[in-house]
């Protein structure tokens, strides 16, 4: 049985070619997908096809490139790969388009998540002229089901000229009920947003569009991309371990019962490892607001550790992912997925007293934290919602190996390459090493508790060696620094391939 069931879209039915044909050299296109979920599958394929085919005659073709966040190959890997991306904004993680912003083939704008689909709203960003949101169904009267994720599709329906929806059949129709569609407006125009726990429900469960902007509907089948997470290996369960102890302590000082705060999780292994964590720990009732669900929080509803977990999309595991489908109807209960404006709304996570957990590349002593930057030049995939989380929690935490590649590389270093997040906003930074909580200390207590409690064996007494130094040297001593070995660290990774002398 089709999933369009209103007459006013199913005369708009066409393939995947013939959608792409609308997209024209210059436009801006928004398309749904966050975290390798709900994003279109065949039309990015089919533009990048036609990007290809005028380029091979010589002819411009160029797109600008809005999303939620990360796609898939089918997206940011196939148009990154034609050149024809000529800006892309707020979050990427796919290596052919990391390769094209290095390169400076594309432009990329690394943008905080909650601020993206406002400023698109605002205008910052230029016309929106098409938008491709995939979904899961067309309902008789013409209202539309949101896929795995919802991202900035509300912004980009709203503002787009043109609409191209991919209804997507894999997408189990089950998810209807499971999303919370409030949106914003601009401000001066915004009311107090009534949402004062995880769990409420305080938006639509469908889009409304106007069908005379759609000009396409292309029927797909295709999965979503849901990568399986690593084995965990010791460090992350150490890291893990590391946190939950911390938790521990705030339940016995008093700060947090044992149904704790609101969660945050980063995406990744790390995550997902104390996500895992908590299944043995001694919390009950826990709750989430955060921006992805993720496989260990599918764990711990099952278990009922688990009571709601609020976010914007998936980014689940195959099996996960499998097992979401077939259950959508019972985790719909468990799970809302809103617009990411309101998922990661500074204000929200404040109210909520959230707790934050996000990975980092690297830290320095006195706790800035770069979470973007490999050796302060190359751009690795971008802030993400990490910066929204992190300045607006009631404890913001950072977790990291002390370590990479092989160990050539601390992640605990003299001073961050590129700094994201402040020494204001970093509260708690935890490796394999041990726990740095920041709070309430001075930037050079921060950096003895950093180095003491986080630096790997093998770095630790070059990080106090050039602390002590700078602290003799330095003229101001708040923060002391020797400007001329600050970065030599970096520096002689490039020359050597290693941070070691």
């Amino acid at each position: 049985m089709s999933r369009i069931r209103s007459e006013k879209f199913r005369n708009k039915i066409m393939s995947a070619d013939e959608a792409a044909k609308l997209v024209k050299n210059g436009d801006n296109v928004g398309f749904s997908g966050f975290t390798g979920s709900g994003y279109p599958k065949e039309v990015p394929v089919a533009l990048a096809a036609r990007i290809r085919e005028a380029h091979d005659k010589g002819e411009e073709f160029r797109i600008g490139v809005f999303t939620g966040a990360s796609t898939a190959p089918e997206l940011d890997g196939a148009l990154a790969d034609t050149g024809g991306i000529s800006m892309r904004m707020p979050y990427q993680s796919d290596p052919h388009m990391r390769n094209a912003i290095n390169a400076a083939v594309s432009e990329y704008y690394d943008v905080h998540l909650s601020h993206s689909g406002p400023q698109v709203r605002a205008g910052f960003w230029g016309p929106l002229d098409v938008t491709i949101i995939e979904v899961t169904a067309i309902k008789e009267d013409g209202s539309v089901v949101p896929s795995s994720s919802v991202g900035n599709n509300n912004v980009y329906l709203e503002k787009a000229e043109k609409i191209i929806l991919e209804v997507n059949s894999w997408q189990s129709e089950e998810l209807e009920g499971m999303h919370d569609l409030y949106s914003m407006k601009l401000p001066g125009q915004n009311n107090p947003i009534p949402l004062l726990g995880a769990g409420d429900r305080i938006g639509e469960t469908t889009y409304s569009i106007d069908p005379d902007k759609v000009v396409a509907v292309v029927e797909t089948s295709d999965p979503d991309r849901n990568s399986p997470f690593k084995a965990l290996d010791e460090d992350s369960k150490k890291i893990a371990g590391n946190l939950l102890d911390f938790l521990e302590g705030e339940v016995s000082a008093g700060r947090m019962t044992k149904n704790l705060l609101p969660l945050q999780s980063g995406v990744g292994n790390i995550a997902n490892a104390v996500l895992a964590g908590l299944l043995d720990s001694p919390f009950e009732k826990l709750t989430s607001y955060t921006e992805v669900i993720q496989d260990g929080m599918i764990d711990l509803i099952d278990s009922g550790k688990l009571t709601v977990a609020s976010a914007t999309a998936f980014s689940l595991s195959p099996e996960a992912a499998h097992k979401m489908n077939e259950k959508a109807a019972y985790y719909r209960d468990k799970i809302v997925l809103r617009p990411q404006e309101i998922s990661n709304n500074p204000g929200l996570i404040r109210r909520l007293g959230v707790v934050s957990c996000n990975g980092l590349i690297e830290a320095d002593i006195y706790g800035n934290v770069n979470s973007t930057h490999i050796m302060g030049t190359r751009m690795q995939n971008g802030i993400g919602g990490s910066g929204d989380f992190t300045r607006n929690a009631f404890i913001s935490s950072f977790v990291t190996p002390s370590t990479a590649k092989g160990g050539a590389i601390s992640c605990i270093v003299p001073w961050a390459s590129h700094i994201d997040h402040t020494e204001h906003d970093v509260q708690v930074i935890i490796t394999e090493q041990g726990l740095a909580d920041l709070r309430g200390l001075s930037p050079k207590q921060r950096a003895q508790k950093i180095i003491e409690n986080c630096a790997h064996p093998d770095y630790k007494p070059m990080l106090q060696d050039y602390y002590d130094r700078a602290l003799s040297v330095a003229k101001g001593k708040h923060t002391p620094h020797i400007l001329k070995e600050a970065l030599s660290w970096h520096v002689r990774m490039i020359e050597t391939g290693t941070m070691k002398p």
